[in-house]
């Protein structure tokens, strides 16, 4: 039998199939071009796509590149953004190995209209072959900034032609790369042209709760809430953490294809953290629903590293489980009922901050508050509605409450926090209980025995549970759940406060201010809204205080 030989490869095999793990669709063009132009400072980029053609080109405002530089530019492994081994563990760039350009030599044709923004001479055109070298070089009359235009792209490898998605997919796949970028930096001006006809445009923001909602046409600007925090890393070093939020109460998704991880300007997979946000958010939103949020990591370039894969979507991170926990802090704030995680009052504390800015300049005097923006806002119970719904009063306007769910969310997480089985002086008596049934009591951690003849005896229950009429239903509830948690919110919702009990204004009181403090204060552990906001200046807009007293009498 004849073995074939083990033979070194060709370099110009090498070459095609190391540029088939960076070039491997027309996506992946769009992202490396577009990680080259943002690395370049461009504030706006104008991307064509003509499929049919196999043809991308990316145009920006950026730096622009100079004459010397474009004659090695697309040589293999040259690059401007490191120069040694230590420079690996340092990135602070999107792209950094020099094998982009390159690539895509290999695989269509390349050409690059540049102008050095320091140059205001003119801006050059160059034609590279497929080894990156220059084969034809020009001047071209333009703005300072770069085009990059790919064409006939794997018409060198017509199998990998065959083989790649259809059309439809590959743009899916180029609509995702943009999405995810246009929030990792939401400065940047997008426009994206199908066939010479506009495909997708996105407006810079300042924060990606700006960018957001142009992605996800369901999601308002007032559905989230946006968060930055900056902390010290074990490495004593200086990071920040951003994170834009859907709130649970306003918005959700049907599945979990819009929480998305970014580190250093580029989405990530990480699975790890994307469980802590789900953990974070468990028993706030309704079941077979999903979050929405994107959080971005600025962190140092020391506690990353990058040499995971080559589209550089996996990455290891050092100190994870401290990032974990920055990740719950920040989710546990963005869910307080705090100043600044009310619309409307975040924005009348800003009003004050510039008021006190002009107050040296001009005429006026904003008084100091007492009150910490962080503390909790302040609710006044003011009335019942239908025996159900508390009304509550605060500074700018006002809540429906639902007194049993907020309850039920009170003492939802005073289980979580205690779990405490009571031993009851007398055995309650259950019948007619399946074996799964049994096993789910003793999962709980509740004391059950046979009694007789398909009957079973139970010596400790919950302890909210103990004084209650219905203790033996309680009981048969908890033993169709399936886990400690959902037996938790079982027990919370049978001993909350019922819809249609009348109560005291003092009792009304006390309810919201347990309610306020709770850990997820917007919704119940089955996912339902707590309370309905209105906010004085939806008040204001629909009386129409703003009239004059003529334009109301019609004159």
């Amino acid at each position: 039998m004849y073995v074939t030989p083990i033979r070194l490869l060709s370099s110009e095999i090498v070459n095609l199939i190391a540029a088939g793990e960076v070039i491997d669709s027309l996506a992946a063009v769009v992202r490396e071009l577009v990680e080259n132009a943002i690395d370049a400072e461009a504030t706006r980029l104008t991307i064509s796509i003509l499929p049919e053609l196999w043809q991308v080109e990316v145009a920006d405002n950026g730096r622009g590149i100079s004459l010397e530089n474009l004659r090695h530019c697309a040589k293999a492994h040259h690059t401007s953004k490191i120069c040694d081994l230590d420079d690996l563990w340092k990135i602070t760039s999107l792209g950094f190995r020099g094998e982009a350009l390159f690539s895509i030599t290999q695989v269509g044709q390349l050409t690059i209209k540049s102008r050095d923004a320091t140059d205001y001479q003119t801006g050059w055109c160059v034609d590279y072959n497929q080894q990156g070298e220059v084969i034809k070089e020009a001047t071209s009359p333009m703005a300072p900034g770069t085009i990059v235009t790919a064409s006939d792209l794997f018409g060198t490898i017509p199998v990998r032609r065959q083989g790649l998605p259809t059309f439809k997919q590959q743009l899916k796949a180029i609509q995702g790369i943009i999405d995810n970028m246009s929030l990792c930096h939401p400065q940047i001006t997008w426009q994206v042209y199908h066939h010479h006809k506009p495909w997708l445009t996105i407006s810079p923001g300042k924060t990606p709760q700006q960018i957001l909602p142009q992605l996800v046409k369901s999601v308002h600007f007032h559905d989230l809430q946006f968060l930055c925090e900056t902390m010290v890393t074990p490495c004593q070093e200086e990071a920040k953490l951003e994170m834009v939020l859907g709130l649970p109460d306003r918005t959700s998704r049907g599945r979990l294809d819009w929480l998305k991880i970014a580190v250093n300007g580029r989405v990530v997979r990480s699975p790890q953290l994307e469980q802590t946000v789900l953990a974070a958010l468990s028993r706030t939103l309704p079941k077979g629903r999903f979050p929405i949020g994107f959080l971005h990591f600025k962190i140092p370039p020391s506690e990353i590293d990058w040499n995971r894969h080559p589209a550089k979507t996996e990455i290891y991170l050092q100190s994870l489980d401290f990032w974990q926990d920055q990740v719950t802090e920040i989710i546990e704030k963005v869910l307080k009922l705090s100043p600044l995680t009310i619309t409307t009052v975040g924005q009348n504390q800003r009003v004050k901050k510039l008021l006190k800015a002009s107050e040296n300049k001009g005429v006026y005097h904003v008084g100091s508050s007492d009150s910490n923006e962080l503390d909790l806002i302040k609710l006044r119970a003011v009335g019942q509605v239908n025996k159900t719904y508390i009304v509550a009063e605060h500074s700018q306007g006002l809540w429906l409450v639902e007194q049993h769910i907020a309850h039920e969310r009170v003492l939802y997480e005073k289980l979580q926090d205690e779990w405490q089985l009571i031993t009851v002086q007398q055995a309650i008596i259950l019948t007619e209980l399946s074996s799964k049934q049994v096993e789910q009591l003793e999962r709980i951690g509740i004391d059950i025995e046979p009694f007789g003849d398909n009957t079973w005896a139970v010596r400790t229950v919950p302890k909210l549970l103990e004084t209650r009429a219905d203790c033996a239903e309680g009981l048969m509830e908890l033993s169709l759940g399936g886990d400690l948690e959902s037996a938790q919110v079982a027990v919370a919702c049978r001993s909350a406060i019922r819809n249609g009990m009348v109560l005291e204004l003092s009792q009304m009181q006390d309810l919201l201010d347990s309610w306020k403090k709770t850990r997820n204060p917007r919704t119940c552990p089955h996912g339902r809204p707590i309370y309905l906001s209105l906010e004085e200046s939806s008040l204001s807009r629909f009386f129409r205080r703003h009239w004059v007293i003529g334009k109301s009498h019609g004159i």
